[in-house]
């Protein structure tokens, strides 16, 4: 009998460390060793076979979050971006969510990889392995004192923006249908955040970033071109999602595609709702192997920061996952290449190993 919780899942994107920010507790990372509601925690994994991924520093903007999910529950949606966040501010919660970061590693719940090779040791091991990613660049100050700081306490993966406008580039609104040419593309500051990236070797994710940011990056960068998790527009005609001739860039990069779980970002409406079959999922990898090829997709679950299918529900149900996957004709060779071994790819040129 197959055991469903092999290979084990590392994954492009969670928002756990915003999560237990929201305890409002100085020292909330006990919620994840031992347990927690939402999609993620350490005993929870275990169960799941899931062995980490990028886990996201986050600066959450001050809007209501079940507003915006009434309104993508409708036909069409055009939710208007939060406004820019002022850096000092932004600072404050990155420094608390990354502190976070840093005592899961000090008490031994997880190891923060800054190397490839120590990535595939800790997933081998069957250790959590965590990356240390910044989801918008709003607590970068212009002279990159703080992303040498952060660089310095794990930071290796970042993403200029989150839906809403930075000092640096655009993000795209949560908008449907929609394509992702929907503003301005980097800023000359944004332009020189993408050289000081790649001069440290800092993976830059394109998750959010609108289609005129993507192609300056494109132009730029030095590094494979990654999307940690973001899906196929031409399944999902939202603004989040990639056009096929953004996916031709990403693999003529020999970047790199996380599948995000979100169901407003899988479903052809483009509604926000747990209502949600497997098979959208197995339609979009099957679109993403088209288009980048069997070495450059993988998962980006967007967990404990999204509404994902039913059929999942939490990283408990990813066992459920593997066997659709397999189901679908998926065999073990590929389900490796989507479950980890595609993001140590990709990770491994990025960083220069």
């Amino acid at each position: 009998m197959i055991d469903q919780t092999k290979p084990p899942i590392f994954d492009g994107h969670n928002d756990v460390l915003t999560k237990l920010l929201r305890k409002g507790e100085p020292h909330p990372e006990h919620y994840f060793i031992e347990g927690d509601t939402g999609h993620v925690d350490l005993p929870r994994s275990r169960l799941g076979g899931f062995s980490g991924g990028f886990f996201a520093v986050w600066v959450s903007s001050p809007v209501d979050k079940a507003f915006r999910y009434e309104q993508m529950a409708k036909p069409s949606y055009d939710i208007e971006l939060p406004p820019a966040i002022e850096q000092g501010q932004a600072l404050k919660v990155a420094l608390s969510e990354a502190a976070s970061l840093l005592r899961l590693e000090q008490a031994g719940a997880l190891t923060i990889c800054r190397t490839a090779s120590q990535l595939r040791q800790t997933i081998e091991a069957g250790q959590m392995a965590a990356i240390f990613h910044l989801e918008g660049a709003e607590a970068i100050d212009p002279e990159f004192a703080a992303l040498d700081v952060f660089y310095a306490a794990g930071l290796r993966s970042l993403g200029p923006v989150w839906s809403r406008p930075t000092i640096f580039a655009h993000g795209v609104p949560f908008r449907y249908p929609s394509d992702p040419d929907t503003g301005d593309g980097l800023s000359a500051i944004g332009k020189d955040l993408i050289r000081a990236c790649n001069a440290r070797k800092i993976m830059l994710d394109l998750s959010h970033i609108n289609e005129k940011g993507f192609w300056d990056v494109a132009a730029l960068t030095d590094a494979p071109l990654v999307a940690t998790h973001s899906n196929a527009h031409a399944i999902c005609p939202t603004a989040r999602n990639l056009t096929d001739r953004q996916l031709a860039a990403i693999r003529e990069s020999d970047g790199m595609v996380g599948l995000n779980f979100a169901v407003a970002f899988l479903r052809e409406d483009g509604q926000m709702t747990a209502d949600t079959t497997l098979d959208i999922i197995l339609r979009h990898f099957d679109h993403l192997i088209d288009r980048l090829g069997e070495d450059r997709v993988g998962f980006g679950s967007d967990f404990d920061g999204a509404i994902v299918p039913q059929p999942i529900g939490d990283v408990t149900g990813l066992p459920v996952l593997r066997k659709a996957m397999r189901d679908h004709g998926y065999g073990e060779e590929l389900m490796a290449k989507l479950c980890y071994g595609n993001w140590l790819r990709v990770l491994r040129k990025t960083w220069g190993e």
